[in-house]
Formats: C-alpha cells, structure tokens, sequence
C-alpha cells in the first residue's frame, strides 16, 4: 500500500482518537462541574444527564473504529487460538468479514432512523440537541470501524494488527 495512503489511514485513526477522547472529558467535565454545582452551590445542570449520554454515545461509535483496526475488539476467540495457523487464519479472516458486515448493516439500519430524526428536527428533552446528531454517530462509527478493518485486512492481513508506532498504529 501506499505511503500516502497510509498516512490518511494514520491521521483518520489519529482525529477518531482524539474526537473520542475529547467527548470522554467533556463528559467528565459536565460531570464534575454538575456535582460541584449540586453539591456546593444546591443546584444542579438540567440537561447534564443527556449531554453526557449523548458524549458517551459519540465516545463508544467514534473510537470503535481505531480499535477495529487493531483487532482490539472483544471477540470470543479462545478455541480460534487452539488451532493449527492455517485454520486460525481462516477463521480470524471469516470473523473479520463478519464483523465487516455486520457493521454495515447495522449502519444501513440505523441511517432512516437519524435521517427521520433529522427531518422532523426531533430534538432532545432537556438538552435541545438535535437528535439525529448523537444517533448519527452509531451509523458513521460503523461504517468507520468497517472501512478500518478491511484495511487492516488489506495492510496487515488476518488477526491483530499489533504494530509499532513506526509502522503507523499512532499508539
């Protein structure tokens, strides 16, 4: 594969990262200031509760895709491991394509859902958030763990892809 292709690939990873660790302490955050505000001054944020929801919502689809390509996913893989190489390549290739698949499925799902919630401008109760905009990240979290696995199928082949931070995983 190409050098440029795989620096994309990297900077993709790196921005995933970053947006989900930037939604992991904004949701801390609202937290820690909720309690402060409950607890010291008698008073709490209203819409706390589903902000934080929705962050963790967008934290979970967002940062799946990193750990897709790294083969990090949980997966019941205990009788895979027992076998001869050549069988445990063919199953961690077909669990791979599962997988693949499964996630754009779910993406083709879920997609009328946060378009429907995007054209009635559904929005959320105490927060206001449009709600196509947090159920938007479980469609787009899919299709980019999908995308990131058959790169890592593609690049590194079956299995995990347990690479240096010279060969690109950004760790």
């Amino acid at each position: 594969m190409g050098n440029l292709f795989i620096r994309c690939i990297n900077a993709l990873m790196a921005t995933l990262r970053v947006a989900a660790g930037t939604m992991l302490v904004a949701s801390v955050g609202i937290n820690f200031i909720n309690i402060i505000g409950r607890y010291v001054f008698s008073t709490s944020i209203t819409w706390a509760e589903e902000a934080m929801l929705f962050l963790m919502i967008g934290c979970v689809f967002l940062g799946a895709g990193p750990v897709g390509y790294l083969g990090r996913h949980i997966r019941m893989d205990v009788v895979v491991l027992a076998l001869p190489p050549r069988a445990r390549k063919f199953f961690e290739i077909f669990s791979d394509v599962v997988t693949v698949f499964t996630c754009v499925m779910l993406a083709i799902f879920a997609w009328p859902v946060v378009s429907m919630l995007a054209e009635l401008n559904e929005r959320s109760d105490t927060a206001n958030i449009p709600l196509a905009i947090p159920q938007a990240a479980l469609p787009i979290g899919l299709l980019l763990t999908a995308f990131l696995i058959v790169v890592r199928l593609i690049v590194h082949g079956a299995g995990r892809a347990d690479i240096s931070p010279q060969q690109g995983s950004d760790h």
